[in-house]
């Protein structure tokens, strides 16, 4: 009975998104304007004139484009107490980056408004899309595991608090969502990511559990450990209940093989989420297209930077009505969070305009162009599907960067990969990677032709562990963090080099 009555609660949802979907840029324009009144009297909204402001031009015009850097001291103000600075309601929660566009943590301020009307109303959202789109759903006849991350004190003020994005929202849920979550708090907010895979393991295993939510990458760890704990040959023997996995973060490509394998029986279903610390921007509404939705009623106005013109002192930005397909795009927000025309270094690409639907195609700082090639990670993701699929392979992790050849010889890319099943050969897998991203990158076959500028890539196979052990060194285990796919200077590859070979 519960049951029903929370699936036809998820479901009334479906009118109100029904608003964006037939009026989106009046929807856009509404959410500008309600964000610039209610900031009108912070310091950064008289600072930048938010009360004489008519329109989007005029808030170009008024308002320079932010990265976290121009922002830095204005967070630091506020993380120490200051209020109505970016933002006019107390501020008590940061949501700490995974620092994947550098080595710093990034704090993101998460208001009480982001929490209710962004972050909160994705997650109901979410479900309710799934109920839409598979009615006969038992969801709520078991428990979601939740694999989140930890959070602590801020050490400038006891009244706020700072952690991964996952563990900020769980703290914060209403009562009715803690009821159907698991593990218990004390476990799902524990800093120390080893013991934590234990203690979720060992608690959960006897549960039935419905659903995960979850980072693909460590939750394939958990995964693994219950089937250690149980002896269970699949996650399905285990849970036999379990019917999706919520996930993001990171590309499902090269994990959607392995979670076949491990979950076992029929399978279950994937839907994908688009949730980062500064907003919910995305969420998969349909079955058989890994597009999603762009969510327009979120408290988030868009703005987007063709990929073109990232680098330009000065560069466009462009609103929905002037974006097309298959172009890829730097995403601009301002948000009800209290960031303003705020680049948060992704890169996406719209699959339709009606509605508006788009796929994450990389990072702005996560690419390589070292010799024009223009090579980025929704590049790389597909040609390694191929690469796997003829070749029998699994990947868990990997990276790539230039490798620079000395004496005017030519340059190539090199990939380290972690395979839970390496191909059956590793040439041939090499070559289809190759031929694949000549394929679908016409400046990588530019470079590639007759190895004039680029010679063929560089492949290695790495131990099982290793990028295990470079992010439990960096002080980077669980939550949301990942490793970073594609760099255009060798840095990260050459720690990895070095772990490999017993330097540090």
């Amino acid at each position: 009975m519960l049951n029903s009555v929370l699936t036809w609660l998820m479901k009334k949802r479906m009118l109100q998104r029904e608003l964006f979907l037939r009026y989106p840029h009046e929807v856009q324009l509404e959410t500008l304007n309600d964000l610039l009144a209610t900031a009108a009297r912070t310091e950064f909204g008289v600072a930048h004139g938010f009360s004489t402001i008519r329109d989007v031009t005029d808030f170009r015009s008024a308002v320079p484009l932010q990265d976290y850097d121009s922002l830095k001291p204005t967070i630091q103000q506020m993380m120490e107490g200051k209020p109505n600075i970016l933002w006019p309601t107390e501020i008590k929660w940061f949501a700490k980056s995974s620092g994947t566009t550098s080595d710093r943590s990034k704090f993101i301020p998460v208001s009480q408004e982001s929490l209710e009307d962004c972050h909160f109303k994705g997650g109901k959202d979410m479900i309710s899309i799934y109920c839409q789109n598979f009615p006969d759903t038992r969801l709520f006849s078991g428990k979601g595991l939740s694999i989140g991350g930890s959070h602590q004190i801020n050490q400038f003020n006891q009244k706020s608090y700072y952690g991964d994005l996952s563990a900020v929202l769980i703290q914060n849920l209403p009562l009715w969502a803690e009821l159907y979550r698991t593990p218990k708090l004390r476990v799902a907010l524990m800093d120390e990511w080893e013991s934590k895979i234990e203690e979720m393991a060992k608690q959960t295993v006897g549960q039935d559990i419905t659903n995960i939510q979850g980072v693909p990458s460590w939750t394939l760890v958990l995964l693994q450990r219950v089937l250690q704990i149980t002896g269970a040959k699949t996650i399905l023997d285990v849970w036999p209940n379990l019917e999706v996995f919520f996930h993001g973060a990171v590309s499902f490509i090269p994990y959607r093989n392995q979670f076949r394998e491990i979950v076992g029986g029929h399978g279950i279903r994937y839907m994908e989420t688009y949730n980062a610390s500064e907003g919910f921007f995305g969420i998969q509404d349909r079955p058989h297209d890994d597009s999603l939705l762009l969510m327009l009623d979120y408290g988030i106005f868009y703005e987007f930077i063709p990929l073109e013109n990232w680098d330009d002192a000065e560069p466009i930005t462009i609103g929905l009505k002037e974006v097309e397909l298959d172009r890829n795009y730097a995403l601009v927000i301002s948000t009800n969070g209290g960031l303003w025309r705020y680049r948060i270094g992704d890169t996406v690409m719209f699959t339709s305009l009606a509605p508006y639907r788009i796929k994450i195609t990389g990072r702005t700082k996560h690419f390589i162009n070292a010799f024009g090639e223009e090579l980025i990670i929704d590049n790389a993701e597909n040609a390694l599907k191929l690469a796997c699929e003829r070749t029998g392979a699994l990947i868990t992790d990997y990276t790539a960067a230039p490798h620079y050849l000395e004496g005017g010889e030519k340059g190539a890319h090199e990939w380290l990969i972690e395979f839970s099943r390496e191909p059956i050969d590793l040439e041939q897998f090499t070559d289809l990677l190759d031929s694949t991203l000549c394929t679908i990158n016409s400046d990588y076959e530019a470079k590639r032709y007759k190895n004039l500028i680029l010679q063929r890539p560089k492949v290695r196979a790495v131990p099982t562990g290793t990028f295990y052990t470079w992010l439990k060194r960096k002080g980077k285990l669980g939550g949301q963090h990942k490793v970073p796919r594609l760099s255009n200077d060798r840095k990260m590859l050459e720690e990895l080099l070095d772990q490999l070979s017993g330097s540090h």
